[in-house]
């Protein structure tokens, strides 16, 4: 039933996310019988994905007709291409878990109005949880207002990641990214479903998250659940425009400006010097090395750029 609480537009999204995660909790009572098929290395895709994108599609489009659609399984060929408002999903965010039983995945559904994200709706079908986020009206998990956490201290932070895994990444790169963070922090979390891992930064259940090679589809409802929530987003150099970068960053703003510090030298957008700098200190194939003290006193001596970022960007 609709909330008379929520936008419009927002309903619509809840319903559609509703319904897609009832395909997939259907599907989840029998995973043995889900149809894999992989799209690249370590890139699966289900039947489900399938299911729940083409009920989301069709439950928005019908009440939204003229509304553009960019999905994850079948990309720009819905709705009307070149609208203003345009439909961002990702039917199925965390395939990998789900076709192995493991109950950490979502529906992601995002608005974004001429560009900048206005409406988001991630739902999480295993403990029905439904976060939900309007431009300038806060943050909500179950209708209920969530705050990013208030730890500002490192050292007592939890912080969730993404491992990259498809060809083309740099895993030595990401590997020292990741030490030096996990040497700093509380722990390091990596659920593997990045839409999940945005909105529990916004609900506050861990303090940050950082992760390369992520789709606009991974991050978009995540990332206004966040700024809506008082958390920032961005790049690893702490630019905010970074839907279709490939690289992310969220948290509280302290915790935030502490990890564009430490990863802003990670990001393909750093200084050529810090990208050579960081190049050296990387162990020949495949051995994993250790970070260079060096590289860890550069990372504190950084600036926390990205800081002075507006929570509604």
């Amino acid at each position: 039933m609709p909330s008379p609480n929520l936008h419009p537009m927002l309903n619509v999204a809840v319903k559609a996310a509703r319904a897609a995660g009832a395909i997939i909790n259907r599907a989840a009572l029998d995973i043995e019988s889900v149809r894999v098929s992989q799209k690249q290395v370590n890139d699966f895709v289900t039947e489900v994905d399938h299911a729940s994108e083409q009920v989301v599609i069709e439950t928005l489009l019908q009440a939204y007709p003229d509304h553009a659609i960019w999905a994850e399984e079948s990309g720009q060929q819905h709705g009307r291409q070149g609208s203003d408002h345009v439909w961002i999903i990702d039917p199925l965010d965390g395939t990998t878990n789900f076709i192995h039983g493991f109950p950490v995945y979502c529906v992601s559904i995002a608005l974004a109005v001429k560009g900048r994200v206005e409406q988001a709706v991630i739902f999480d079908p295993t403990r029905n949880d439904l976060f939900t986020a309007t431009r300038g009206r806060g943050a909500y998990l179950n209708e209920r207002r969530i705050r990013v956490s208030k730890r500002t201290e490192l050292a007592r932070c939890l912080i969730s990641t993404g491992f990259p895994f498809r060809p083309g990444d740099n895993f030595q790169l990401y590997l020292r990214a990741m030490a030096e963070v996990m040497q700093r922090t509380a722990g390091l979390r990596r659920p593997g479903a990045a839409a999940l891992d945005l909105a529990y930064v916004a609900a506050g259940y861990t303090d940050g998250f950082f992760e390369t090679g992520l789709s606009p589809w991974d991050v978009a409802a995540g990332s206004l659940l966040v700024t809506e929530a008082g958390g920032l987003v961005g790049n690893f150099t702490g630019e905010p425009d970074f839907l279709e970068q490939k690289e992310c960053v969220a948290g509280n703003p302290r915790v935030y400006g502490q990890l564009v510090s430490m990863l802003s030298k990670y990001s393909k957008f750093a200084a050529a010097g810090d990208k050579a700098a960081v190049r050296q200190g990387l162990p020949p194939a495949p051995g994993l090395g250790e970070p260079r003290e060096a590289d860890a006193a550069a990372a504190q001596d950084a600036p926390a750029a990205g800081t002075d970022q507006p929570a509604d960007e």
